[in-house]
């Protein structure tokens, strides 16, 4: 069971802000209606333009969470767009290697990056769910579903299987003070839906936001991105991705079908779809472009041998699951579940 939540901001520093605070206090109220003992790191809550300005400060941060005995979870504060800029200060003198230890780490969106350089240096960690996003939901309580999986994990270390949502809501339009206690308008979840090849398949999964996969590529964004992805060989190689599952989901930037098509092109190229066991696409926010990113996964994988299962309630569309990375995973779209090893 989790008893200490060390909180870290590895890509913006939007907790320190104080047009949030009232946020902050619903989501630490929640991890200590758990029992919960919670500790920012050191730089968490020091604002936009500090943590923008001090990636080493953020690395610094991470590298302490895992390094403090009494922190069991390290839990993302949000996501946001640079945390790529650590990766000198994590990996030029092997600092991560020698830090990282077996905790839970959660976090999704721009924490992709994380999830990968976690990954280069052997960690298993749990996508899906942060802080802000969805501890400091701004309704009665947490999204059931959501809570249900953020639940499972802290009381037992993991998540055991993933089913459906019956709901689906849209995304929240304000996060003024007046928001609090208002819940979200819903709509009914059709569950899983396989696109293409077998109902079930086994595999790893590894993955994360397209948005952030793309940026790994592309310099649109910042143009160093790709030149320290590739100097720390940050995307795993071919031989890396043989027999995982590769999980994808969209942004709340809501990325346009031809972004989407090249993001995939860019995996293509890469040989990801050779050689994975099947892809799982998250649900889109809104549903926004669903059926033209189903047109364009059955189009740019070109393979249709390969499994594709869409309407996974993960990332950015409510609610979210937790899912595992680094653990023996098994789709059943028959029976809509995924069920993960010990």
């Amino acid at each position: 069971m989790i008893k200490t939540v060390g909180i870290v901001s590895l890509s913006r520093g939007i907790v320190g802000e104080d047009d949030i605070k009232f946020e902050v206090e619903i989501g630490l109220r929640r991890l200590r209606e758990y029992g919960l003992t919670v500790k920012f790191l050191p730089n968490a809550r020091k604002g936009l333009d500090y943590i923008r300005n001090h990636p080493e400060k953020r690395a610094e941060d991470l590298l302490q969470a895992f390094r403090d005995p009494e922190i069991d979870m390290i839990l993302c504060a949000s996501g946001g767009d640079d945390t790529f800029r650590l990766l000198p200060y994590l990996f030029d003198h092997n600092e991560l290697r020698d830090a990282v230890s077996q905790k839970v780490f959660l976090g999704f969106s721009d924490t992709t990056v994380n999830h990968f350089m976690l990954h280069k240096v052997g960690l298993h960690t749990f996508y899906g769910q942060s802080f802000l996003a969805d501890i400091c939901e701004l309704g009665p309580q947490m999204l059931p579903y959501s809570r249900k999986y953020f639940e499972e994990l802290i009381f037992t270390g993991g998540i055991r299987e993933i089913v459906p949502s019956e709901t689906w809501y849209e995304e929240r339009k304000s996060f003024a003070p007046d928001q609090a206690g208002k819940e979200l308008p819903s709509h009914p979840n059709c569950g899983f839906e396989l696109l293409q090849g077998r109902p079930a398949f086994s595999g790893k999964i590894l993955g994360g936001c397209i948005d952030t996969i793309y940026d790994f590529f592309s310099g649109e964004r910042y143009a160093d991105m790709p030149l320290l992805c590739e100097k720390y060989q940050l995307f795993p190689n071919p031989k890396d991705w043989k027999d995982r599952i590769l999980l994808l989901e969209s942004s709340e930037e809501k990325p346009s079908p031809e972004k989407y098509r090249r993001a995939l092109e860019y995996l293509q190229k890469r040989g990801v779809f050779d050689v994975v066991s099947g892809v799982l696409a998250g649900k889109p926010m809104d549903d926004a472009y669903a059926q033209e990113y189903k047109q364009l996964l059955t189009d740019v994988i070109g393979n249709s041998q390969v499994p594709v299962v869409c309407n996974i309630n993960i990332g950015h569309a409510l609610p979210r699951c937790i899912i595992p990375f680094g653990v023996e995973a098994t789709v059943d779209v028959n029976n809509q579940t995924i069920r993960f090893a010990d």
